[in-house]
């Protein structure tokens, strides 16, 4: 039976705007006010999503959250109708309206863990949604991630869906951005690779001393109880404080992996060849040939890495065997990452092939290829399962491009996000979404 890697790319919301909400995030901070484009962005996001499928790679899409999120406000004590609601936290609490209405839920690496069928004990591919309990504006996320999951995904039979873990910081997670896995083939049993900042727990794990390490050891080792995985299928690492306090907020700013290939920075963990040999070995014992591919600091300096978002890509398996990095045109702009890439696609190694994208909207606000999808591994008869509205296709590419055009700004600034109308807007473009998604009542307006 085939078996196949399905990345399902977030597709950018509305609201989309560049309110620096993510410390720690360089991109984020050093682009906070600047007015936004909701709509370039959305479309840049589709586009690479087109180009993907006409590669012939699987390509699935993942809907955005309803923004302002009136729910959260009135949990915070604003009352009122909605447009009462918006005006007043505006008025009295605007960073607190401003992150309501982040669009974040775009980089759906941070939506939740996905374990395949091949790798868990009940033969079910398995979800957690993430709790991404370090930061307000994303914390708010996973109720919502949840039922759009669980729409996408709702063959009990074949799907395993479970509730995001405690949201309290010994249990921040945050998703597949920490979570990679390694294997021969999809469809046979591979290596999960967990990445953790700190340990709540246990002292003998340094931790960064400038910016939040937002996954926790215990958070990783909970989602792999969760899903079922044995203890030689996992391998637990823990991300360089070092390059944390330099920006690298998730390990997928600082490392990629697929299939059998791990493509990292030398500053990228601790232990390094400790943890390179244990991937290898567990590898070795289900029929994989473990091989890593260093980028030497000599060559990429990690404030290199996370300016152009080397890392931050997607690393994707060709019928041939050879891989292909998808880069956003941060990299080629950069003239030492780009002349690495220009060597390491000459070398004859795995990596044969580079191509770039403008994603400019997105990494402007933190976020690169790697961040905007969610990978799952699925066999023909579990993807035969998934909703079918999900799934890229021509003519899905050619309604969600003119459903963005009918329905997005073209401009958005921090004043514009206390306009109610924003919200009628959101609401009424989500309505038409989950019609043409084929989802169902995903959002508190359609089920509240």
């Amino acid at each position: 039976m085939k078996s196949y890697e399905v990345n399902f790319d977030g597709l950018v919301g509305p609201t989309h705007n560049y309110g620096g909400l993510s410390y720690g995030n360089v991109a984020s901070q050093s682009n906070s006010q600047q007015s936004s484009n909701p709509k370039e962005a959305a479309l840049q996001g589709l586009a690479k999503m087109k180009a993907l499928m006409a590669m012939g790679f699987q390509q699935g899409v993942l809907a955005p959250q309803e923004r302002p999120d009136v729910v959260a406000l009135r949990r915070l004590g604003f009352s009122g109708t909605d447009a009462q609601v918006i005006e007043r936290a505006a008025k009295e609490a605007m960073p607190l309206l401003v992150a309501s209405c982040s669009a974040s839920s775009m980089w759906v690496a941070n939506a939740a863990t996905v374990s395949p069928s091949a790798d868990t004990g009940d033969g079910r591919v398995h979800f957690t949604a993430a709790n991404l309990n370090c930061k307000y504006h994303r914390s708010i996320e996973h109720p919502t991630t949840s039922r759009v999951l669980g729409a996408m995904f709702a063959n009990q039979q074949h799907f395993a869906h479970h509730a995001a873990l405690p949201a309290v910081a010994q249990f921040g997670d945050e998703g597949a951005a920490n979570h990679t896995r390694f294997c021969r083939e999809y469809g046979e049993a591979g290596v999960e690779f967990f990445v953790f900042g700190r340990s709540a727990f246990d002292n003998r794990f340094p931790a960064p001393q400038k910016y939040p390490a937002r996954q926790t050891l215990e958070a990783s080792q909970a989602v792999a109880r969760l899903h079922g995985l044995r203890d030689e299928g996992v391998v637990y690492a823990q991300q360089n404080p070092n390059v944390i306090d330099q920006g690298v907020f998730h390990n997928d700013v600082i490392a990629v992996g697929n299939g059998e290939v791990l493509f990292y920075h030398e500053d990228a963990f601790l232990e390094t060849d400790k943890m390179l040999a244990e991937l290898q070995g567990k590898l070795a014992k289900v029929g994989g040939n473990f091989q890593s591919v260093c980028v030497p600091r000599s060559a990429v300096s990690v404030d290199d890495a996370v300016r152009s978002y080397l890392f931050n890509s997607q690393l994707l398996s060709r019928p041939d065997g050879s891989m292909l990095l998808i880069v956003p045109q941060e990299c080629q702009a950069n003239e030492r990452v780009w002349a690495y890439l220009q060597s390491l696609t000459s070398s004859g190694g795995m990596i044969r092939e580079v191509k770039v994208f403008d994603l400019k909207q997105s990494m402007q606000n933190g976020g690169g290829p790697a961040c905007l999808r969610l990978r799952v591994a699925l066999n023909e008869t579990e993807l035969a399962a998934v909703n079918p509205g999900v799934i890229m296709t021509a003519p899905l590419y050619g309604s969600l491009t003119a459903w963005v055009e009918k329905h997005y700004r073209d401009r958005l600034s921090e004043t514009d996000l206390a306009d109610p109308q924003l919200l009628l807007e959101c609401r009424t473009a989500l309505d038409e979404l989950t019609q043409i998604l084929k989802l169902g009542a995903v959002y508190p307006f359609q089920i509240n």
